[in-house]
């Protein structure tokens, strides 16, 4: 009988090496998913102490062996501006071997409050975001957004977009730049993080009758464009305004401007070596314009109500009525003074950035 569990001892062990490993394995799935929860709650009641309103229904906890999964009903997320996501079903996942990298999926769509001007429901078959390298000082962030629709509700201001083919959001940590001699002046440490923004969108459709419907001649318009935000450790505060705010008293600036936008036949290309916000929040430094056929967004742009009429006829015939109106063309608008300027015509108010 001895010599019978014996034998049988080779074919045991490895079964019970598997049952301890599986056991040990629950556990720390176990232990990761209450870990996440835990983090989670205090996330919310941290931007809740700061004014933002955070709503979910308690999250369903799925996934094992191998993923955390969380899936919560009637999100909603409002900032102290008055901006607002709410998606209906929010489900957030990692694979438990790697909980520093989380994918989190509307499935039922997105609703946008922006401020006063009101709600918009975005549909897409995906919409999904992702954030890798949690225990990094600052993580890599993806958006991404297929097809998606855009509805105002009514009551709301009409959105710019009715439908596009793809947006995409990335941002990265970039390389560390040391800092000017005025940086060094003022304190601030002499080499500071940045961080690498991207953005596409991709054949975008605007609305009847809208700004880019006008622009692109009811074709399809595109945009890219790409910066390198500076200092990105003084970008703190409980909304927007603030956030941007102290992110230019702590001296940040947008280097390596570069977009690209095709609006029906008609492109143009800007670039910008360096551009910060005052202390009145507008927008300072110089943008160089380069575009083609740019009648149709000359015109788009005098007929905004923001825009000076008579600023921007002299600037077209400063630069060479025909060419403007009827070819390519090279341009410079400077922002300074809370202006946007072109030579000596005075265009419009510089962009607000808080």
């Amino acid at each position: 009988m001895t010599q019978t569990r014996a034998g049988y001892a080779p074919l045991i062990i490895p079964f019970a090496i598997v049952l301890i490993v599986l056991v040990a394995w629950t556990g720390w799935w176990f232990w990761l998913s209450q870990q996440v929860r835990d983090r989670l709650d205090l996330a919310a009641e941290g931007l809740r102490t700061q004014g933002w309103e955070v709503v979910y229904t308690e999250p369903a906890l799925t996934g094992w062996p191998f993923r955390t999964r969380l899936e919560s009903q009637h999100v909603r997320l409002t900032a102290p501006t008055g901006h607002e996501i709410a998606a209906p079903r929010l489900i957030a996942e990692a694979n438990a071997y790697r909980p520093d990298r989380w994918v989190v999926i509307a499935g039922d769509g997105l609703v946008l409050t922006r401020g006063d001007k009101g709600k918009v429901a975005v549909d897409a078959p995906v919409i999904r975001a992702s954030a890798s390298g949690l225990t990094q000082p600052f993580p890599t962030l993806a958006l991404e957004v297929l097809e998606p629709v855009f509805t105002a509700h009514p009551g709301a201001e009409p959105f710019p977009l009715a439908r596009a083919e793809r947006i995409e959001l990335y941002v990265r940590p970039g390389q560390a730049r040391e800092a000017t001699a005025e940086v060094v002046q003022t304190a601030l440490p002499a080499s500071r993080r940045n961080v690498d923004v991207l953005f596409r969108l991709i054949d975008a459709t605007g609305r009847d009758g809208g700004p880019i419907a006008f622009m692109s001649r009811d074709g399809l318009f595109s945009l890219q464009a790409e910066t390198v935000v500076e200092n990105f450790q003084g970008l703190s505060g409980p909304d927007a305004p603030t956030l941007l705010a102290a992110w230019t008293a702590s001296g940040g600036r947008f280097l390596d401007v570069r977009g690209e936008m095709q609006a029906g036949d008609s492109a143009a290309r800007l670039t910008s070596e360096e551009l910060r916000a005052d202390e009145d929040g507008r927008l300072v430094g110089t943008l160089r314009l380069s575009a083609d056929r740019a009648a149709t967004a000359l015109t788009g742009l005098s007929r905004s109500d923001t825009v000076d009429r008579t600023a921007t006829v002299g600037a077209a015939a400063a630069a060479g009525a025909t060419e403007v109106l009827t070819g390519d063309v090279e341009l410079e608008v400077e922002f300074r003074d809370g202006r946007a300027w072109m030579g000596p015509f005075n265009l419009a108010p510089a962009p607000e950035l808080f």
